[in-house]
């Protein structure tokens, strides 16, 4: 995934651009640890094609702040609101309609929505 953002050169503004928050910051361990979960659990999330950390040169995982957020809300669906990972699956891509379409969620997944509409 190609980004306008250059992080060569210039001063960088001390806000947080969409450029950062696809920055592959993380191993799979560390954002395991953020996200409080097992390593195993990130490589399920990508097996099932939730979601698709960066890949360095020797092909191990980067995940980025975005990636994190979206782990977030995935957690929060399966774990809060009782989803299967298929059923995630659909929500998000459902939530990425919504928004193009300007529809309002539901009250009870108003919360996600607004978090998940954040990074995409």
């Amino acid at each position: 995934m190609a980004h306008p953002v250059s992080s060569r050169g210039g001063a960088r503004s001390s806000h947080a651009s969409f450029g950062d928050l696809d920055k592959p910051l993380y191993t799979i361990s560390v954002a395991a640890e953020i996200l409080e979960t097992h390593p195993r659990t990130l490589m399920l999330y990508e097996d099932a094609g939730l979601i698709e950390p960066h890949r360095t040169s020797t092909n191990r995982r980067r995940y980025s702040q975005r990636d994190v957020t979206k782990v977030q809300v995935i957690q929060h669906l399966t774990r809060e609101k009782g989803v299967t990972l298929a059923g995630v699956r659909h929500i998000l891509s459902l939530f990425e309609t919504m928004k193009k379409h300007r529809v309002e969620p539901p009250s009870e997944l108003r919360e996600v929505f607004d978090r998940y509409s954040q990074i995409i």
